[in-house]
């Protein structure tokens, strides 16, 4: 079993969905290989911190209590209903209300959990990419070079800058599969520190999660503009990176608000 087919078998195994033997195959892998080993106990990790730190979706008991008792109250008896019909039907619309409340809440936490998810996503991929050869699929600090290698592997052209003047230089770029799609991952350094720019259409994937979090010392960044969604990952100073942060989301107005404007006319 090569390095690649392990990394795509993973989180099946992880999960306990591989057939025996395939289970068994993965497992002989991991005892032979320290750094397969080290992913295998880090998607371990980050399952365990998932569910550790996102909240189960429940409503409130009290909210709860209130429905089915409004619920109770509505259904009666059927002499009831025909003898008070406006009290049944108000009783009804009361159900209905604290329904809406209770869905509207319950939507609300499964979007702040997406959210999260995506997160830990983020920064599992960012982890990953640090172990040996799996940085960068194109070398170059050459925007020139990078961004024309993603043509034909993705739907979308990602911009890509390079911040060499202001001490950022470009490394390179390759691709990683966040929340169910191909995405484009650029590559920063900053002294001995690397950093990830994840992006994609903001029209073709998520675009929630926190604005900024900070998880192992690890720093991430999030922001939408009207073009693309962008995740910024490295364990560089929160400062440092703000300042990184605050040069690509430069460069990329100078692009983005230009086209937009001419689609409006």
């Amino acid at each position: 079993m090569t390095h690649q087919e392990l990394e795509l078998q993973m989180d099946a195994y992880v999960d306990g969905e591989l057939a025996a033997r395939d289970a068994r195959e993965v497992e002989a892998h991991l005892r032979e290989c320290r750094d397969c080993a080290r992913l295998h106990d880090a998607r371990v990790a980050l399952g365990a911190a998932i569910r550790a730190e996102i909240p189960a979706l429940r409503a409130p008991e009290a909210l709860r209590t209130q429905v089915r008792a409004k619920l109770r109250s509505a259904a009666g008896t059927s002499a009831a209903r025909w003898s008070m019909p406006a009290l049944g039907w108000r009783s009804l619309a009361v159900a209905a209300s604290l329904a809406l409340v209770a869905l509207g809440s319950w939507r609300l936490g499964s979007d702040r959990a997406a959210g999260a998810a995506l997160s830990d996503q983020v920064l599992a991929s960012h982890v990953r990419s640090l172990m040996p050869g799996h940085l960068t699929d194109v070398v170059s600090s050459d925007q020139h070079t990078v961004k024309p290698w993603f043509n034909g592997k993705l739907d979308f052209s990602p911009p890509v800058y390079d911040f060499a003047g202001r001490g950022y230089p470009l490394i390179g770029g390759r691709l990683e599969y966040l929340s169910g799609r191909p995405v484009a991952a650029l590559v920063y350094g900053r002294r001995q520190h690397f950093i990830n720019v994840f992006l994609w259409p903001a029209t073709q994937g998520p675009t929630g999660g926190p604005g900024g979090r900070t998880h192992n010392g690890y720093h991430l960044l999030h922001w939408t503009t009207p073009e693309y969604t962008y995740w910024v990952v490295s364990d560089l100073g929160l400062a440092e990176l703000g300042d990184f942060a605050q040069l690509l989301r430069g460069a990329d107005s100078t692009v983005t608000e230009p086209a937009a404007a001419r689609r409006s006319r």
